[in-house]
Order: structure tokens, then C-alpha cells, then sequence
């Protein structure tokens, strides 16, 4: 397939009927995308060719221009002599040194309308390369959360998930049962016989009451006192 016929193929395709009809989207957005480098840089070199090809003829034109002046010198020369067939001659050389002139004049301007279409061409498969590769990213983004999802979901639906909430549950219990023994001993300590700490604490809490109590009658005597007087 020539340069131009794969460039055209590729600015004119569809890359939404391309991926909808792949196996694997990834994989063929990352194809296009190889693709489409390859041909931009096929179509920068051909226009750099082209370039060089120009540069080339426009040197030869010089050269022309400059040898149809020769001659046509010559030409003055050879009759200002009386030599007209020497003049005759060396103006056929020249008119040939202008048809050539002429051709590669020719081949310039057709030049000049290929590199016209290849920077189209590479302007347009730029663009097409920067849509091919944001839709790349979008695919990868969405094609790693679909797998994300696919695995929170195998990873919630597998054995190994309803063995470590089993453990969970083991565990719970071994918690409860060793919280049920700390009460269970709490209540074993709790006999009939108060402890000497228990039995200490009781007399200060009596001290205490005694001295409140004593407080309010010394109180109540000093109002009664008030009220008598």
C-alpha cells in the first residue's frame, strides 16, 4: 500500500466502529495508534525528500538561467564576428538550457503541491494521533476499572472471604467467652464476708455520716436558739 493511500485510509477511519468491533479494544487502540506513528513518520520523511528534491532542481535552475546567458553572450560574440552559424548554434544551446530551465520549473510547482498535501496530511494525522491516544487513556481508565470491579467482586464471592469472616466470628467468641470469665470470677469474689478493704471503707463512710449528722444538730440547735430568743 502506497504513503497516501495508508495516509488517507487512516485520517478516514472510524475509530469508534474499529473498537466496538475488536476482541480486544485495548489491543487495537494501541495498533492504530502504532500505525498511525508509522505513517507520520513515512509521510515527514517523503516530505522531507521532497524538500531536498526542490533544493536540488532550484540549484540546476540557477545553473540554467546562468548558462543561458553564457550562450546568449556567445551568440553576440560569434555575429559581431560574422560568424552566424556559430551564433545559430550557440543559440540552440541556450533555448535547450531554457527548455530544461523550463521542466524542472515545472517539477518545482508540482513539488510544491505534494508538500501542500503532506502537510495537510500530517496536520490531520497529528490530529487524529492525539484523539487516537486520548481515547487510549480513556480505555485504559475504564478498562482498569471494570477489572478492579471484577475482582472486589470474585474476591467477595470466594471461599477464602467466608473463611477469614468465619475467623472474624471465632474470634468474637473467644473475645466474649474471655470477658464472660473476668465477670464470672468478679462474681465468685463477691462472698458473704465483706473484705478488709470493704470492711475499712464502710468505717470511713460512717465517720462521715457521724460528722454531717453532728453538723445539722449543732444547726438545728443554733435556730432553735434564734427562734427562743
Amino acid at each position: 500500500m502506497g504513503i497516501f493511500s495508508r495516509t488517507r485510509d487512516i485520517i478516514a477511519a472510524n475509530f469508534n466502529d474499529m473498537l466496538d468491533k475488536a476482541d480486544d479494544p485495548a489491543k487495537m487502540i494501541r495498533m492504530i495508534i502504532l500505525e498511525m506513528e508509522e505513517t507520520l513518520v513515512e509521510v515527514r520523511a517523503s516530505a522531507a525528500r521532497t524538500i531536498a528534491d526542490q533544493k536540488e532542481m532550484h540549484r540546476h535552475t540557477v545553473k540554467l538561467d546562468k548558462l543561458q546567458a553564457d550562450w546568449g553572450e556567445k551568440a553576440q560574440l560569434a555575429l559581431s564576428k560574422d560568424r552566424e552559424d556559430l551564433a545559430r548554434a550557440a543559440l540552440v544551446e541556450k533555448k535547450k538550457a531554457a527548455d530544461m530551465a523550463d521542466q524542472l520549473k515545472q517539477e518545482i510547482a508540482v513539488l510544491d503541491d505534494a508538500l501542500r498535501a503532506y502537510e495537510a496530511d500530517i496536520q490531520k494525522l497529528q490530529h487524529r494521533l492525539r484523539e487516537a491516544r486520548s481515547r487510549q487513556t480513556a480505555i485504559a481508565a475504564r478498562l482498569e476499572s471494570a477489572e478492579n470491579r471484577v475482582k472486589l467482586r470474585t474476591l467477595m464471592s470466594t471461599e477464602r472471604t467466608d473463611e477469614a469472616l468465619a475467623r472474624f466470628d471465632q474470634l468474637e467468641r473467644r473475645v466474649d467467652y474471655a470477658e464472660g470469665r473476668a465477670e464470672a470470677l468478679s462474681i465468685a469474689d463477691q462472698s458473704g464476708k465483706p473484705s478488709l478493704s470493704d470492711e475499712i471503707a464502710a468505717l470511713e463512710g460512717a465517720d462521715q455520716i457521724d460528722d454531717e449528722l453532728e453538723q445539722m444538730k449543732k444547726a438545728l440547735g443554733k435556730n432553735s436558739a434564734e427562734k427562743e430568743g
